[in-house]
């Protein structure tokens, strides 16, 4: 028996509406009960003629949070975790069809098939078949609970002892216990699982309170003398099921729902615990620059102090240079102390600036300073940021150049925003799209070409990101992203294309002029034909490659 856990308080905050009273202008109180704290959690609402308009709460209640309970209006999705739980779920698959199969020639030899007509072949084929669609059970969820439970309803109609199988039966726990804690869509989680649920109540009320139980039953007790204890056997057998098939399907679903909500508070407070540290980082941020600027404040004010004195002693020296050398000497001498003493000042206090590294200790691209020498990024990095880690987003990066090696001349500011382009683009598709996979495509055509009625005379370089989702609920963002995308796009005289697709998915496009060729590289020999090694930084691989990650 799988005695269903209750479920852990997760819900979210409940919304209740307050109570709002309208003033009663010129209308006295003639003494009317106050409904509006009632036993059945009604609220007084007033409308302005002074009219009560409440409506009961009471059932509202327990739907919304059994409602919240299954994250119905929740914006979060849980998805496997890259392709190696995809391949989990293959393997798991293949030994239950192993499974399977040895169970149904066991079965035999225990006599669950006596009364059947099928060959053990086909027996064997079908208990096999039905355990396939778990092979995808966290990639489509709902199909393949829907696929395992119908193929269970086949069976038990046609050939019952596949269906009592104890290998099947953790089978049909399993499907079920999948939908609940991976379904993407939880509402159309709701109505599959509800619905396969009443099927398989109404089915197994039949088999076995109808179809098989009264008829043996009866057969065995047909008198009360007859009953073996206090309770009718028809009755004991009918409440015997019932409650087995609610601990079997309550248990899964309630055990699926427990593992949902668990990963998606894993996931928030994940997410809490990177914003506090970012928080945490702008706030030592902030104290390194006012800390900067106290410094700098000082080193104004040792500076401005040691230069004034050393203004006034060289002026007293030159005006009694030829009257007092002793006393030129000793402004002299001052001058000097004060000049060392400043200059050591200053070293100390930009010692301390140079101290304190933006951002983290130097590194091989961090100068002694702390500044980062790190260069500006490129097309070069477009494989570097596609293959990096999505979030378990599948993508794929393309080159296509007309001709090979035209990459090389774009000029390094049009290779910045293309790059940026694209990495605000994954940046969305992680944040506001329900895909799981991309493809950024970059394109350098040297060759007059037209597009959106703009021409380009040199050709273009452009850059695509494409994803196969769908808008997520309750994400939408500021919009400066894709805003800032377009004025890129306009500092270069380009053109921008973003939106979804008719086919699917969405894309982000940005195509930009390429400026005329250098006439001077046009009209120089190509090295490799002189005799010369050809230059590295021409070089580039194949015109069209490919980086999954």
């Amino acid at each position: 028996m799988v005695d269903a856990p209750s479920p852990p308080d997760v819900r979210q905050p409940e919304v209740r509406q307050p109570e709002v009273r309208q003033p009663d202008v010129g209308q006295p109180d003639v003494g009317q009960p106050d409904v509006g704290q009632s036993d059945v959690g009604q609220s007084d609402v007033r409308q302005p003629d002074g009219a009560p308009a409440a409506a009961p709460r009471s059932a509202e209640g327990v739907v919304g949070r059994v409602l919240d309970w299954f994250g119905v209006d929740s914006d979060w999705e849980r998805v496997p975790a890259g392709r190696d739980a995809y391949r989990r779920d293959l393997l798991l698959g293949a030994c239950f069809a192993v499974f399977a199969a040895v169970s149904v020639e066991l079965g035999r030899s225990m006599g669950f098939f006596e009364g059947t007509d099928e060959p053990l072949w086909l027996i064997i084929l079908l208990a096999v078949v039905s355990t396939v669609p778990l092979a995808w059970r966290r990639r489509y969820p709902l199909v393949s609970l829907a696929l395992v439970y119908g193929i269970w309803l086949g069976l038990g109609l046609t050939i019952g002892g596949i269906t009592a199988l104890m290998p099947m039966q953790v089978m049909y726990f399993v499907a079920l216990f999948t939908a609940v804690a991976w379904a993407r869509d939880r509402r159309a989680m709701l109505v599959v699982v509800g619905a396969c649920v009443l099927v398989m109540f109404a089915w197994l009320i039949w088999m076995f309170a109808v179809r098989k139980g009264m008829e043996t039953l009866f057969e065995e007790f047909p008198t009360p003398a007859d009953w073996p204890g206090t309770v009718e056997p028809y009755l004991a057998s009918a409440v015997y099921q019932f409650v087995v098939n609610i601990a079997f399907f309550g248990g899964a679903v309630v055990a699926g729902q427990m593992q949902w909500n668990a990963a998606r508070r894993r996931e928030q407070l994940a997410d809490q615990a990177v914003t506090i540290e970012r928080q945490a980082a702008a706030l030592t941020d902030q104290a390194i620059v006012a800390e900067r600027v106290r410094i700098a404040r000082e080193l104004h004010d040792v500076v401005a102090h040691h230069v004034s004195v050393i203004g006034i002693q060289a002026a007293a020296a030159r005006r009694v240079l030829n009257r007092d050398p002793a006393l030129a000497a000793e402004a002299l001498a001052t001058i000097e102390r004060e000049s060392r003493e400043g200059v050591a000042q200053m070293r100390n206090l930009v010692g301390t600036l140079r101290s304190v590294p933006d951002g983290g200790a130097p590194g091989p691209l961090t100068g002694s300073d702390g500044a980062s020498r790190a260069p500006e990024p490129g097309l070069a990095d477009l494989p570097a940021l596609t293959a990096a880690d999505h979030d378990g987003l599948d993508t794929t990066f393309r080159q296509v150049e007309e001709p090979l090696g035209a990459a090389a001349d774009v000029p390094d500011p049009m290779g910045l925003s293309l790059y940026r382009t694209a990495q605000e683009a994954m940046a969305n598709v992680r944040k506001h799209s329900t895909a799981r996979s991309a493809t950024v495509t970059l394109r350098v055509v040297r060759g007059p070409a037209t597009s959106e009625g703009r021409q380009f005379a040199h050709g273009f370089a452009e850059v695509e990101v494409l994803d196969d989702g769908r808008p997520r609920r309750g994400t939408s963002g500021s919009g400066l992203g894709l805003l800032g995308i377009r004025e890129r796009a306009a500092t270069h005289q380009g053109v921008v294309e973003i939106g979804p697709r008719a086919t699917g998915g969405f894309r982000v496009r940005m195509r930009l002029p390429l400026p005329a060729p250098d006439p001077v590289s046009l009209s120089q020999p190509d090295h490799a034909a002189v005799g010369r090694p050809a230059d590295p930084a021409r070089t580039r691989p194949a015109p069209r490659s490919e980086v999954s990650g």
